[in-house]
């Protein structure tokens, strides 16, 4: 038997209701908050990601899956959002539609980590982009719209982490010096990930969950203290906004995240319950990348939510609301078959959801396929009830059975008062 590849997983009929509750809930609510719906391809060229997440980042150097097409050329499964939608935009020309873009995407990305509870090799993410505003007021309500979100899901026990990971030109390099001198001071006590990263990249030193290096980062220099003044500016302005709008936070000195793009605030949002992998989205302000894609010089700000990591938080923290009630059509016969055939489109078509048999069974052996498949009330149909136009009505729950008669719409207007009854 062929089974699914390690690190992927088949979303199964009793799962999908949950994913299709969060879907649905973001996007009404990103619709709410002004932002339009973006799809992309699911590979890209492997350059796109090299020039935007950071050649030394473990994505692009462990976790990408690349591949030759057969020209030979090399492409790569969309590891996170962010770079397609900025290819996007700049190919497009979007940024010449209005003063400003707000983008959302939704879809599976692809990275080849060891698979465990909350990580997976295809996984999926909801995300959210916003093109041309510098001011830290879309930063407050990148983090208020994820503040929302959470709280219509139903997620209650979230912690919102808030750091500035300064500017490019003047306050990042700076502390990047004195943050790899401190890391060669303990260089003995870094994991061997860490000692590489020390030279190369040592802000990814953060990131590391190892105890010793977390032991170590304990005394590090913090960034927020040498931020220049319009870093620090800015990130005080997010601070008030959000008190403002009584939305709870934390400053995390350490939080970074893992892409180079990062410019200036840097968030991320966890959940209790959910172990080492706690991080349901994250994000942050990228003001260089769209420039660096060829387009003109854009300030921009995103975030993305893991799906798998918000449904297993919702699978502890909240209740999915139920599936709308289902009717059962149980026809006894061929001509009942064909009756039923033409009811049940009737049903469907005053928006109520129904299903029935499509073969021959006997009354006790459809009864129990309707408790089965989840009926609230089930339809009985046979030649008695054909003869005398009148249908049973059986109540699933409360094991009760009513006469009813057998005209479609007059049917359609009984069920549905039963079933918000």
């Amino acid at each position: 038997m062929i089974k699914a590849i390690r690190g992927v997983k088949d979303i199964l009929p009793s799962e999908a209701r949950a994913w299709q509750y969060v879907e649905a809930i973001s996007r009404k609510l990103l619709e709410d908050y002004g932002f339009s719906e973006l799809r992309t391809p699911i590979f890209e060229d492997t350059a796109l990601f090299i020039r935007s997440i950071g050649e030394e980042t473990d994505i692009v150097s462990k976790e990408m899956y690349t591949f030759p097409d057969r020209k030979g050329h090399s492409l790569t499964l969309r590891p996170e959002g962010t770079a397609s939608v900025v290819r996007a935009f700049v190919e497009h020309k979007l940024y010449a539609q209005g003063p400003y873009q707000k983008l959302y995407y939704q879809g599976p990305m692809f990275r080849y980590e060891r698979p465990q509870a909350g990580r997976s090799r295809q996984f999926h993410q909801i995300g959210a982009e916003v093109f041309g505003l510098a001011e830290p007021d879309i930063d407050a309500e990148m983090l208020i719209l994820l503040n929302d979100l959470f709280s219509k899901l139903g997620l209650v026990d979230v912690n919102i982490l808030l750091n500035s990971v300064g500017c490019p030109e003047r306050c990042r390099p700076r502390y990047k010096r004195l943050l790899q001198e401190f890391l060669r001071q303990n260089f003995a006590s870094l994991c061997l990930d860490c000692q590489q990263r020390c030279e190369k990249n040592p802000l990814r030193v953060m990131d590391c969950k190892n105890e010793s290096c977390q032991s170590v980062l304990a005394q590090a220099p913090v960034i927020l203290e040498y931020l220049c003044p319009d870093c620090l500016r800015h990130h005080q302005e997010v601070e008030r906004l959000l008190k403002v709008a009584d939305i709870p936070y934390r400053i995390n000195h350490r939080l970074v995240r893992g892409l180079d793009y990062y410019t200036r605030t840097a968030f991320e949002v966890t959940a209790s319950g959910l172990g080492a992998q706690n991080a349901i989205a994250g994000g942050g302000r990228y003001d260089r990348l769209v420039e660096d894609f060829g387009g003109p010089p854009t300030p921009a700000i995103g975030f993305a939510l893991g799906m798998e990591r918000v449904i297993l938080a919702l699978a502890g923290q909240a209740s999915m609301p139920k599936p709308r009630p289902l009717i059962y059509l149980a026809a006894l016969g061929q001509a009942a078959r064909q009756e039923a055939f033409l009811l049940i489109r009737t049903l469907r078509q005053k928006g109520l959801r129904a299903i029935m048999n499509y073969q021959d069974r006997s009354l006790k052996t459809l009864l129990k396929q309707a408790d089965q498949m989840g009926a609230s009330l089930t339809i009985i149909l046979g030649e008695n009830e054909l003869a005398s136009r009148r249908l049973l009505l059986r109540d699933m729950v409360r094991s009760t059975q009513e006469e009813i008669a057998l005209d479609g719409d007059n049917i359609a207007s009984l069920l549905e008062a039963k079933i918000l009854a």
